[in-house]
């Protein structure tokens, strides 16, 4: 098929055509969340965008097999192989069992995923799943001369390769040689700074939750293991495209490319994509920092989560996205006129084929120049103003939505039928009695009360919201 599809690589630091290895077929490969906590919405801005990158080549015609892991073990509270596992911080906080812990936030990682309209990946593979997998990749790299035993733990010796640092400068590849991770404990078990844990045993983490038998002892696997054995046992030896957060660059990607290439002894992944942080005005949102907003909040605070996603679809994802209520508070006023445009399109005429084809080709081109998807909503808004016929902007709209998910048909049908303005007197009533309820409960500072009600209301279809004007409220 015609390779016409570009991306920003950031392993050459270039724009590129995506050419997959076997011709129409792309495999792909996403981090999944680490799921010791909730996702918050800076998580979840990457997993939006990685759907659409999934979903924009499907529309261009790729067959795409998409694989995600979900990190159930061994990912620690520092990336340079320090601190306390974060599962086993999760299950301390909680008082549960890692797996309790895992069960429970990986279905909240679905439940997010679904109210954003993100697919699920083909293939998802916890880590906990793969231990025989990461045994044999570490055995390998042991025979091979990439891995050394010291400690009781099994460490990637870095300066075997003639450039580990594939994803950076010069300049940063100095900076990093200096002083790698200088700001966390040493391990003097390692030959080098830069070497990281394919395996640790009982000589460390005594309390880990989770340890399995191995040749080296009884222990668990290093983070950064997980990706590459789980990638190659669902797509081979050869990925065309791996995803991820830009915070994951180094040092799990930079890892990831060591351990996998020095196993396989060939080049791995040709085009790695990158997410740009969501930001607040005080920095990174950070789970380890306890400074994040979930989606649930969101929803609770009266913002649809269609909203959110295309408050990240109206930015590039290589640019940092900087979140504040007032912004989301304008991207809601956007969709809301956007919506309210096309339940005006008349329902006339047949398709025109030329036009669809036109707009279509339109769409395509922002999403083939480096996922630009704030130029193809633009392309929604042209056809709007355009005097093509109600029957073909409908379907253009229609078959754009598949990849940019924000349910434009189906919420200006909605608003079209009067779904979401007819509200009979009972409901109305109702619905101002628990607000009134609520006021109270807030004025005597029982706010798990007022917590409650605003619930109750959630799980009837109605979103409230404080405002200066006083509390207001939408259906959803």
């Amino acid at each position: 098929m015609e390779n016409r599809f570009q991306m920003f690589n950031t392993l050459t630091r270039t724009v590129e055509t995506i050419i997959p290895n076997e011709d129409g077929k792309i495999k792909m490969y996403t981090c999944g969340p680490t799921v010791y906590h909730f996702a918050h919405v800076g998580n979840l801005r990457s997993y939006i965008m990685e759907d659409v990158l999934e979903k924009s080549l499907r529309f261009i015609g790729y067959d795409v097999k998409r694989v995600m892991n979900i990190t159930d073990v061994g990912h620690l509270s520092d990336d340079a192989d320090s601190g306390e596992d974060k599962m086993l911080k999760g299950a301390k906080r909680e008082n549960k069992t890692v797996m309790e812990i895992a069960k429970f936030y990986t279905d909240a990682f679905f439940k997010d995923c679904e109210a954003l309209n993100i697919k699920r990946p083909d293939v998802v593979e916890p880590a906990t799943n793969c231990i025989p997998e990461f045994i044999h990749m570490i055995e390998v790299l042991l025979e091979k001369g990439y891995a050394y035993l010291a400690g009781g733990n099994v460490y990637f010796d870095t300066s075997k390769l003639d450039d580990y640092l594939v994803f950076s400068s010069a300049a940063e590849k100095e900076a990093l040689k200096e002083g790698v991770r200088d700001d966390v404990d040493v391990d003097e078990n390692k030959k080098n700074k830069s070497d990281f844990v394919l395996w640790f045993t009982k000589s460390k983490f005594e309390d880990q939750a989770l340890k399995w038998d191995s040749p080296w002892g009884v222990g668990y696997p290093g983070w950064h293991i997980e990706c590459s054995c789980i990638s190659m046992k669902h797509l081979g030896e050869y990925m065309d495209i791996h995803c991820g957060g830009i915070d994951n660059m180094f040092p799990h990607h930079t890892n990831e490319i060591a351990q996998s290439e020095a196993y396989l002894g060939h080049k791995w992944c040709n085009y790695w994509l990158h997410v740009h942080h969501l930001n607040e005005k005080g920095g990174k949102m950070s789970k380890s920092k306890g400074n994040f907003l979930t989606l649930s909040l969101l929803t609770e605070k009266g913002y649809a989560p269609v909203i959110y996603r295309m408050f990240c679809l109206q930015s590039h994802y290589r640019k940092p996205l900087e979140f504040s209520y007032d912004v989301l508070d304008n991207m809601k006023n956007t969709y809301d006129k956007l919506i309210k445009k096309i339940a005006e399109i008349p329902a006339e005429g047949d398709v025109d084929e030329e036009a669809y084809a036109t707009y279509r080709r339109k769409f395509e081109d922002c999403l083939c120049n480096d996922v630009n998807t704030s130029t193809a909503i633009t392309v929604i808004y042209d056809l709007l103003k355009s005097d093509v016929n109600g029957a073909t902007k409908r379907k253009i709209i229609g078959d754009c939505d598949y990849v940019l998910s924000l349910d434009l048909l189906k919420n200006a049908d909605a608003l079209k039928n009067g779904a979401t303005a007819n509200v009979d007197a009972e409901l109305e009533n109702f619905i101002q009695e628990k607000i009134a309820e609520r006021k109270e409960a807030k004025k005597a500072k029982d706010f798990a009360k007022a917590d409650a009600i605003r619930e109750e209301l959630l799980q009837k279809g109605i979103a409230i919201k404080d405002t200066r004007e006083g509390t207001v409220w939408e259906l959803v």
